[in-house]
């Protein structure tokens, strides 16, 4: 914990403190006190059955533990008023510390999948940037976006609550009001958003606030402080407009290029430094055209992750979404990335793991389809990582796995060294 050199410091330097005391009494004038304060523990001690110089030791060392007492219960005293249990004092410097010094994630997309490896990073490092999709317009967020002309909140908060530092916070970010005119159907994350947005004139400006008060291990940032839809066109010649169609609408045909409307949005500055800034980053796991993509088409956002030294990582879907990716090859899923980025993702993780016949049957019937690596060519198998990624009970990404996949593919020299 970086603690080995002040220690030894603080050695010396009471060592040090002692010899010159000692050298002040004896040559100052306290002479006379000390002489008579030794003369007085001499007359304690029987020379024939210990030195003595042992009580002088003696008083030494019940000194030093009485400062080493009161320095404890001091410490105690004083974590314990901070709400921090001593015993776990610690664990909590240790793992601050390696926290601190962790490797730079940045990871892009939206929904449920980003949440669940923003779970996994808030335990490896503390320097994760999330940049959230903000295209949603259905559910609460779409009833959000059409009252208050905001950006969808949704996204934003499921990625607040996965880094935040407060259980009860993170609790509290994702409760959904059962009823209530006007707020049944809305989280109180997304409430508390839709404040500090009307409060500070928008999200983009809030975002210290956010970060501070929900004590976020990392950052989440919105890939564009205003609103914006998402339109897709098709094969067929259509164009859909609003992400909440694209399963209904897209039928038969499927889906050539998404955009968002308008097109020239702006950046955040903090979100564009992260990238530059990446030790790895990270597309996904998601939704490939409703929810990895649409983080990808803010301009200035493009333009950084084309220019990061980092290695960009896509995490593949485990399924084809009915109406959004009927159909869709592994590498028709990879080929959409950079056709819409213009970089090819340096690495591809794909899961191994088989789910169950029930979790297989069931997204059967519901027209999904497992993606393996069947018909991949030989330039998509050269960056393909296959491993176990999921449950087999669950068919969902598990956090902790794919968070070690991933800082596994971060070059070695990019990693921070200890120096104790």
């Amino acid at each position: 914990m970086g603690v080995k050199r002040w220690l030894t410091l603080f050695i010396l330097c009471t060592a040090l403190g002692a010899v010159g005391f000692l050298h002040f009494t004896w040559t100052g004038p306290l002479h006379p006190l000390a002489t008579r304060w030794i003369l007085t523990l001499n007359s304690l001690m029987d020379p024939g059955v210990l030195p003595l110089h042992a009580i002088g030791i003696t008083v030494t060392a019940l000194a030093l533990l009485g400062a080493l007492w009161s320095v404890v219960m001091l410490n105690r005293q004083l974590l314990s008023s901070t709400g921090t249990a001593p015993a776990r004092a610690m664990d909590l410097l240790y793992e601050q510390r390696t926290l601190t010094r962790g490797p730079k994630v940045v990871a892009l997309g939206g929904g449920t999948g980003l949440s669940r490896l923003l779970t996994g990073l808030r335990d490896s490092t503390q320097n994760t940037t999330a940049i959230v999709a903000i295209s949603d317009d259905g559910g609460s967020s779409g009833r959000l976006r059409r009252s208050l002309d905001m950006i969808a909140p949704g996204d934003l908060t499921d990625c607040y609550a996965a880094l935040s530092d407060s259980p009860v916070m993170a609790r509290l970010m994702l409760h959904r009001f059962e009823r209530g005119d006007g707020i049944q159907g809305h989280t109180f994350g997304n409430l508390m958003l839709a404040t500090l947005s009307e409060e500070e004139g928008g999200l983009g400006e809030a975002m210290q606030d956010i970060h501070e008060v929900l004590r976020i291990r990392g950052r989440v940032y919105p890939a564009t402080a205003r609103p914006a839809t998402l339109c897709a066109r098709l094969s067929d010649g259509r164009t859909i407009q609003g992400e909440s169609q694209f399963a209904t609408l897209v039928g038969d045909a499927h889906i050539e290029q998404v955009s968002l409307d308008p097109p020239d949005l702006p950046a955040l500055d903090a979100a564009l430094d992260a990238i530059r800034d990446a030790d790895v980053i990270v597309l996904g796991p998601g939704s490939l055209y409703t929810s990895i993509i649409p983080a990808l088409l803010v301009p200035a956002i493009t333009e950084a992750l084309c220019a990061a030294s980092a290695p960009i990582v896509y995490v593949a879907s485990l399924m084809t979404e009915p109406g959004e990716t009927t159909g869709l090859t592994l590498e028709d899923h990879v080929d959409a990335i950079t056709r819409h980025l213009g970089r090819t993702p340096e690495h591809v993780l794909v899961n191994s793991t088989v789910p169950s016949p029930d979790v297989m049957d069931r997204y059967h019937a519901e027209g999904a389809e497992f993606l393996t690596l069947n018909g991949a060519s030989r330039a998509l198998r050269g960056r393909v990582h296959t491993l176990p990624l999921i449950h087999p009970d669950l068919a969902r990404h598990d956090p902790a796995a794919l968070v070690q996949a991933i800082l596994g593919l971060i070059p070695r020299r990019l990693l921070p060294v200890d120096v104790g």
